[in-house]
């Protein structure tokens, strides 16, 4: 699925999120579940770093990162977003809070570009609004 329309690290991206989808209904533990996706759906292997990196650290913050989210619903309820939008919100947010690498302007049109593909058509005009708020409390804490 590479195509250089779309940053290098999207298929890593998307590679991270059906990972982090399929751990939601599995009662595997996600380190096993992460090598079976890996084993069975990569192909190419440069993209095996940051799938892990990216994928535990949602993993080990996903409460923290659910909690976050829910301040920033207005009027919504955490349980009724589509479950691949919470995975990507869960995603952008460990990235804009974990990943110094990665601009968070960067993150949020990736999570943007794979809820086009992924999910409703509401959805990607939603999560960037909930990430975009997400970024500027950021902001303000860092500065």
């Amino acid at each position: 699925m590479s195509s250089s329309k779309h940053h290098p690290r999207r298929d890593a991206r998307e590679g991270a999120m059906q990972a982090l989808f399929a751990s939601q209904f599995s009662n595997e533990s996600p380190r096993k579940i992460l090598a079976r996706f890996l084993d069975s759906f990569i192909k190419h292997r440069e993209n095996v770093f940051f799938i892990e990196e990216l994928y535990h650290c949602v993993i080990e913050h996903s409460e923290w990162a659910d909690d976050l989210i829910k301040i920033h619903l207005q009027n919504w309820d955490f349980n009724r977003v589509a479950q691949v939008d919470q995975v990507l919100l869960r995603m952008g947010v460990c990235e804009i809070f974990f990943m110094d690498d990665i601009p968070p302007k960067v993150t949020i049109t990736e999570m943007v570009e794979i809820a086009k593909i992924y999910s409703t058509e509401e959805s990607s005009g939603f999560i960037n609004g909930i990430l975009d708020s997400v970024f500027k409390d950021y902001q303000q804490k860092v500065n």
